[in-house]
């Protein structure tokens, strides 16, 4: 492989997103950085250490490691790791040096701050939300659908009374034409058994009843 062709591909690899780049860091560092969990506090001048260690990576530059640094140092996690006694720790994970009250504070400070911002930032978005809800109109009901919802005059509801004529008991059997009255109206159906005052019998939708026979009229 040319020299050109290493620059190349050295240069397709380079890391310019400060997440990548802190992964990056704890792949080659991971007794030191952290992707998850609790973040252990860096030693002071880390950073110097640091673009020693990689001066001669070309995935990484300077700017790039000051910016993920200045990240990782700010996240939530790291914050919530920097309590009194805590032991930084060096490139190696080697101890090097407690946490001072004053960096303690700071830290708390910082982390207060974030999670106000945070919490203004949802409640903003929350009422912005709540906002274009209420905008929205109302819809109004199509004529149609209102045609479909509107009932339609009493009288043409209003069916008129069926008219029945008593059936002879006597004369009922298997196979009679009968109808069976249900409510203000009456089903046409079919005699299927005669059983004492009773009468089994299949409605022309073919559900079949057992009723008593002064509900049959011919």
């Amino acid at each position: 492989m040319t020299e050109i062709q290493t620059d190349v591909q050295a240069e397709s690899q380079k890391l310019t997103n400060n997440k990548e780049i802190i992964a990056y860091l704890a792949e080659k560092f991971p007794l030191c950085f952290s992707v998850e969990g609790e973040a252990k506090p860096l030693k002071i001048g880390l950073f110097q250490d640091l673009a020693e260690a990689l001066k001669d990576d070309e995935r990484v530059s300077k700017t790039q490691l000051r910016h993920a640094l200045r990240q990782y140092t700010s996240n939530w996690r790291y914050l919530h790791g920097c309590r009194l006694g805590a032991e930084r720790v060096d490139l190696q994970g080697n101890p090097a040096g407690v946490l001072e009250q004053e960096h303690v504070e700071h830290a708390q400070q910082q982390l207060a701050e974030a999670k106000a911002k945070f919490a203004e930032k949802r409640a903003a978005e929350k009422a912005a939300n709540t906002k274009q809800v209420k905008k929205r109109p109302a819809r109004k009901p199509s004529d149609k659908a209102m045609k479909a919802t509107r009932k339609p005059a009493n009288d043409k509801v209003r069916k008129a009374k069926v008219e029945l004529k008593e059936i002879d008991f006597a004369t009922l059997q298997k196979g009679s034409q009968v109808k069976v009255k249900v409510g203000d109206s009456a089903k046409q159906a079919v005699v299927l058994d005669v059983i004492k005052d009773n009468a089994r019998v299949e409605l022309d939708n073919g559900l079949v009843l057992t009723v008593a026979t002064d509900r049959l009229f011919a």
